[in-house]
C-alpha cells in the first residue's frame, strides 16, 4: 500500500525493477573491475615489450598510460551502456569535443607523432652530432614533442619534433668511421704529385686515421 500510495508501484513490480536492474548493475561492476584489472595488465605487458625493445623510457611511460586510460575509458562506457543509459549523445559530444580539440592543437598532436616516431625508430640518439632544420649540433635530450641540441658554440636550441622527422636528418654519429675531408691549396699544379707524396705519408704515419680505408687525393 505504501509503494502504490506514494510511488504508484505495487511490490511485485518493484521485485521485478530490482531484478532487472540489480542484474544490469551486477553486470556492469564485473565488467568494471574485469576492464580495469586488463587495462593494468596490457599496460604492464605494453611497458615490457617497449622495455625489452629498449625504448625510450618517456615514451614507455606515455604509451602504457595511454593504452590503460583508452581501455578504461572502452570499459566504463560499456559498462553505463550495459545499465541502459542511451550513450548515443554523449558520443556524439565526444567526438565533437574531439576533433575541436584537435584542430585546436594540430601542431602539438603533430609533435607528439613525430615524438613517437623518433623515440621509436631512433634515427638519433642522445650525444649524436647531428644537422636537422638547417642547424649542426649534439644531441642533448629528446622528449615527447621536442629535441634539443646545443650547437658547437654552446648554444641551446629546441627544435619542435614534427618538422624534424618529416625533414631530412643527418646523422654524423650512426656510423664509428667517418671520412673527414682536407682542402690543401697548390699554388703550382705541377708541384701536386710531390704534396700527394708528403701528405700520404703524413696520413699513413698518423695514429688518428684507420688504414683499412684508402687514402684519397686528388686535385679539384
Amino acid at each position: 500500500m505504501f509503494l502504490e500510495k506514494y510511488f504508484g508501484i505495487t511490490y511485485h513490480q518493484l521485485i521485478q525493477l530490482i531484478i532487472q536492474y540489480g542484474s544490469r548493475l551486477i553486470v556492469a561492476v564485473i565488467l568494471l573491475v574485469v576492464g580495469f584489472w586488463l587495462a593494468g595488465f596490457l599496460s604492464k605487458a605494453v611497458r615490457r615489450l617497449m622495455s625489452k625493445s629498449e625504448v625510450d623510457n618517456n615514451l614507455i611511460g606515455f604509451i602504457s598510460s595511454l593504452v590503460s586510460g583508452i581501455v578504461k575509458l572502452l570499459v566504463a562506457v560499456t559498462a553505463i551502456t550495459q545499465l541502459g543509459i542511451e550513450m548515443t549523445f554523449f558520443v556524439a559530444i565526444l567526438a565533437s569535443a574531439g576533433l575541436a580539440v584537435g584542430m585546436a592543437f594540430s601542431g602539438t598532436l603533430s609533435n607528439f607523432a613525430g615524438g613517437v616516431m623518433i623515440l621509436l625508430f631512433k634515427p638519433f640518439r642522445s650525444g649524436d652530432t647531428v644537422y636537422l632544420q638547417n642547424i649542426e649540433g649534439t644531441i642533448r635530450e629528446i622528449t615527447i614533442f621536442n629535441t634539443i641540441m646545443t650547437t658547437s658554440d654552446n648554444k641551446i636550441v629546441i627544435l619542435p619534433n614534427g618538422p624534424v622527422s618529416n625533414g631530412s636528418i643527418v646523422n654524423y654519429s650512426f656510423h664509428p668511421e667517418r671520412r673527414v675531408e682536407w682542402k690543401i691549396p697548390i699554388n703550382d699544379p705541377s708541384e701536386f704529385s710531390k704534396a700527394k707524396e708528403i701528405i700520404t705519408e703524413i696520413l699513413k704515419n698518423s695514429e688518428d686515421v684507420h688504414h683499412n680505408r684508402p687514402i684519397f687525393c686528388r686535385l679539384r
